[in-house]
């Protein structure tokens, strides 16, 4: 009798763990895009979702947002807590410049190794924190690492965010990456609809990394604009974005 109990204490222990990582496997990103392409970010064929995690950054996002107003672009920034209720100002200044705010989180930690409770206040923090700086509700929430839980799946759900991860990367992160392997790599199999990762701030990556990719974007952002595509915040994805959103100019390279 005490053996059958403890197997069976066993086996729901194991499927409660089952239960509480499954959502984990959509960090597998041929899964995601083949089985769950609006949790991959496949938007409007003609279309290019730009987005920044991380920030923001008092050091580097600056940076990032002058590439963008050169170019004409708006992105989506996902944003920690910790790191905007150091630098509320810039968090202002993005939405004044008409970018999207999400919601990365308060602290970048693995979703798997937090509870329910531990995930709904971390969610709930980070966004109420956002909209008051902001001024706008977020709508979009990205796990840190992309790895979602399912308390992290119920707490967004609760929260009305939409969990949406990406179908490019550069990265970025990586302390050998360099601005011609973070364009490589994102454009590698990069078609219209997809959603691009980059990271606006180091806070989390390798030291003095943001420097990496700020300086691989005004090609990135040629790329895509030589292609025919838009590029724009995740609001504008599903339906193609404004017809102005992306087009080529001539910014202080002269490049178009």
């Amino acid at each position: 009798m005490g053996g059958a109990l403890w197997t069976g204490l066993r086996a729901a222990t194991v499927l409660t763990g089952a239960a509480h990582a499954a959502p984990a496997l959509a960090s597998i990103a041929p899964l995601r895009r083949r089985f769950l392409p609006g949790l991959a970010g496949v938007g409007h064929p003609g279309h290019i979702a730009l987005t920044f995690d991380d920030g923001p950054d008092p050091r580097s996002t600056p940076a990032f947002l002058d590439v963008l107003a050169e170019y004409q672009v708006k992105a989506t920034f996902f944003l920690l807590g910790r790191m905007l209720v150091e630098a509320p100002e810039l968090g202002r200044e993005l939405a004044a410049a008409g970018h999207e705010v999400a919601v990365h989180g308060w602290e970048h930690r693995l979703m798997l190794l937090r509870g329910p409770r531990a995930t709904y206040e971390d969610l709930t923090m980070a966004r109420d924190l956002i909209a008051v700086t902001s001024g706008e509700a977020p709508r979009w929430y990205r796990p840190p690492y992309g790895v979602l839980s399912t308390p992290a799946l119920i707490a967004a759900r609760r929260l009305g965010l939409t969990p949406v991860l990406w179908t490019n990367w550069g990265r970025d992160w990586e302390r050998r990456a360099t601005p011609r392997t973070v364009l490589t790599t994102v454009t590698r199999d990069l078609h219209g609809g997809g959603t691009i990762l980059l990271h606006d701030s180091d806070c989390t990556s390798a030291p003095e990394s943001w420097r990496t990719t700020i300086g691989a974007l005004p090609a990135l952002l040629d790329e895509i604009l030589g292609r025919g595509l838009t590029i724009g915040p995740l609001r504008d994805h599903r339906r193609g974005g404004p017809a102005e959103i992306g087009r080529p100019h001539r910014g202080r390279t002269g490049r178009r």
